[in-house]
């Protein structure tokens, strides 16, 4: 009668390797990146002691909940500092929680979905606002007053004083308004959306600065606490040295 093989070498590969990670301590699952609870600087760990009273210094946690945490700490941070959260500082926040980029290409974003009217809008106020417009429109001027006053003194269609010539400059006045006007709000819609996507970018790299500052602050009162620890075993061990001479 053979022997039964061993219950680790009948074990899927997969599932040795799960049983070989450390578990969460909050959730129970295993996890492939270790975070020592220890080392969490104390603005998350009190939030995180407050939900889990058991956790202890020496605990792993997984970075799911350290970074639900670190959410929940920005709203509230947010919340202190301006009171209510507004959609943009939300949509901020989860960015921070799924470590994405906030920055976009505003002028591209914009150029892909402008209609054909929009286009001509534009088109017409960019040409109505440039130095060829003015000079073609010059000429257009002389042409028009030289062929009614010089050229032909006879067969004259628009005579002095040129009533046709102000009907069709009241005309292209009265169109080309509201054509800059539409391309100025379009500019100001763009404007508006531009200030939002730098007012997201600055509040993003404020918030993952102050993070910065606690993470360097954390470590450097770390430090401190060890090299005291240091120097104290130091000092133990020169004073049991020192005492068989006595």
């Amino acid at each position: 009668m053979s022997e039964p093989q061993p219950t680790s070498l009948s074990t899927p590969p997969t599932r040795r390797r799960q049983a070989d990670r450390p578990h969460c301590a909050i959730c129970g699952e295993a996890m492939r990146e270790r975070i020592v609870f220890g080392m969490v600087r104390p603005s998350l760990a009190n939030g995180l002691m407050a939900a889990n009273p058991n956790l202890t210094p020496e605990d792993m946690i997984c970075r799911k909940h350290l970074t639900e945490q670190r959410t929940r700490y920005v709203e509230q941070l947010l919340e202190r500092e301006r009171g209510e959260i507004s959609e943009l500082e939300r949509q901020v926040v989860e960015s921070l929680a799924r470590e994405e980029t906030v920055a976009r290409d505003i002028e591209a974003a914009w150029e892909g979905r402008r209609t054909f009217g929009e286009r001509i809008s534009d088109f017409v106020a960019d040409f109505g606002g440039s130095w060829n417009f003015i000079i073609s429109f010059f000429v257009v001027l002389l042409i028009w007053i030289g062929f009614n006053v010089w050229i032909s003194s006879r067969a004259v269609f628009d005579p002095y004083p040129f009533i046709l010539l102000n009907l069709v400059l009241s005309c292209i006045a009265a169109i080309q308004a509201p054509i800059i006007m539409m391309s100025q709000k379009r500019q100001e819609s763009k404007d508006r959306l531009r200030s939002e996507n730098d007012y997201r970018v600055n509040l993003k790299a404020e918030l993952e600065i102050r993070h910065l500052h606690e993470k360097l602050d954390h470590l450097i009162n770390r430090q401190w606490e060890r090299l005291a620890e240091i120097q104290q075993i130091q000092l133990e061990i020169m004073e049991d040295l020192a005492s068989p001479k006595r």
